[in-house]
């Protein structure tokens, strides 16, 4: 039995060693790398929702904004502020141009800098204020992509 153990091991262990460099390169041919630069003029900037700043934009980096895992560039104009609204996806966050602050519903008001992460959970209610210069941010989606506003009863 011990023979065997070792021996059926041996077959898995090769299987995988041979299977290997073909699911490394099907991967590749599936999808190249890529890079982007928030300056780029050729970068494809579209609206943001209705509720949002005038002068909102976004730029769809990578995937497909009604699918998975979509990365955007999210741009608003200096001192815009971005009304109380919540994601359906969590969303990762990068600040890539000018001071943000970010409030989550419950929490104390954070600012964000150039190069600040930040993490907003699923279904959380936030509002921002960009500061005297335009926002950038880099935002990662896991869900697809969308902005709920908050109505707030009077």
């Amino acid at each position: 039995m011990e023979v065997f153990s070792k021996i059926f091991s041996l077959k898995i262990m090769l299987l995988f060693l041979i299977s290997f460099p073909v699911l490394a390169q099907d991967h590749e041919i599936m999808e190249k790398s890529m890079m982007q630069d928030h300056n780029d003029p050729g970068l494809e900037w579209s609206g943001c929702p209705d509720f949002m700043p005038e002068g909102c934009k976004i730029a769809v980096l990578h995937g497909d904004p009604a699918e998975k895992n979509v990365d955007i560039f999210f741009k608003v104009p200096a001192n815009s502020k971005i009304p109380n609204h919540y994601h359906t996806s969590v969303e990762r966050m990068v600040l890539i141009a000018g001071e943000l602050e970010v409030t989550y519903e419950g929490e104390k008001t954070q600012t964000l800098k150039v190069g600040s992460y930040a993490f907003g959970p699923a279904g959380k209610p936030h509002s921002a204020k960009c500061g005297d210069s335009p926002c950038v941010l880099f935002i990662g989606f896991e869900e697809p992509l969308d902005a709920i506003p908050v109505v707030t009863k009077n």
